[in-house]
């Protein structure tokens, strides 16, 4: 089970000179003075609409953020020595509209699998939470399809109602892992290009369930700048890069930080932009003693996942 992360608490006296937060309530003004106290990165490596970027999403953090499931569609797949029913889903956030809206597909053996993985650590709370059962007969039917389609997508709304088990690792799980297992396999392989797809799919449905935990993320962003670098993209490279940062920074990841600065470096030179911030940071990242950092590559760090 995961609590909201906390950010390491230290000070800096830079953002608030540099830009303001958006117009805000009372009470989001209360908490913007707080925060900018209690930032965990230096406010003279980002630009101002770096900055920006970075309050928005920082105010996401403290937004409820609700997200809707939809099974608009469903397929059977038959093999030779088996026949199943894929059923497609589509996870929206609600509230505006939602104009990142990708596809997964999952068999009723991974709702199964998820639902048993959820009963070990939630059993008392999923207590009215009932599992859409097979039939016994005339499951590939039609309307027997069409049927499981709306359990399956109301089942996900319920277990999504339970604010613990939204939040756990079995849940995030169900809707990214088979789409990062497989891209970075592709990655390791060197295929690039469809490894970069399916990492942009995984990260679109991350960043709408993971608002309560911003570094889960930062695996998926690290592994796409990999495959863009590795395209020659190094444009769209930097900016992931970049937009990683401030949360490596503000959580303090070090196995990250290192690299991914390290990166930056070698990107910025490569794209004649001025580098010698983040070279600063990088040298006070290694020689600080507070803490070993990682000595590996960017990349050598991404390969190791879902190893």
């Amino acid at each position: 089970m995961e609590d909201e992360l906390e950010p390491h608490d230290s000070k800096t006296s830079t953002a608030k000179e540099t830009v303001s937060p958006e117009q805000s309530s009372p009470q989001q003004e209360t908490f913007f003075n707080n925060e900018e106290a209690d930032v965990g990165f230096s406010a003279s490596c980002l630009t101002t609409a770096e900055l920006q970027q970075h309050w928005r999403a920082v105010k996401q953090e403290f937004r409820s953020i609700k997200l809707l499931f939809d099974i608009p569609s469903a397929r059977i797949t038959e093999q030779t020595i088996s026949k199943y029913v894929v059923y497609q889903i589509v996870v929206i956030r609600s509230g505006s509209y939602d104009c990142k809206r990708v596809a997964i597909e999952r068999r009723y053996s991974d709702f199964l699998h998820l639902h048993q993985e959820l009963l070990l650590d939630f059993s008392e709370e999923m207590e009215d939470i009932v599992m859409p059962r097979k039939k016994m007969t005339g499951n590939f039917s039609e309307e027997n399809i069409a049927e499981r389609r709306v359990a399956l997508r109301d089942y996900l709304t319920q277990l999504y109602s339970l604010r613990l088990v939204r939040k756990s690792q079995a849940f995030q799980a169900f809707f990214t892992r088979q789409e990062l297992k497989a891209a970075y396999n592709l990655l390791r392989g060197g295929r690039f290009s469809r490894a970069l797809e399916g990492l942009q799919t995984a990260l679109i449905i991350q960043e709408k369930l993971s608002s309560h935990n911003p570094t889960l993320v930062i695996p998926t962003l690290c592994a796409i700048l990999v495959c863009q670098r590795d395209l020659e993209d190094f444009d769209a490279a930097f900016q992931t890069g970049r937009r990683a940062l401030p949360t490596v920074r503000r959580y303090e990841l070090r196995q990250y930080h290192g690299p991914l600065l390290e990166a930056l470096v070698d990107l910025g030179y490569s794209l004649e932009l001025p580098v010698a911030q983040l070279q600063d940071e990088l040298t006070r990242v290694r020689d600080a003693p507070h803490g070993q950092v990682s000595l590996v590559s960017l990349k050598e760090l991404v390969v190791q996942e879902f190893v």
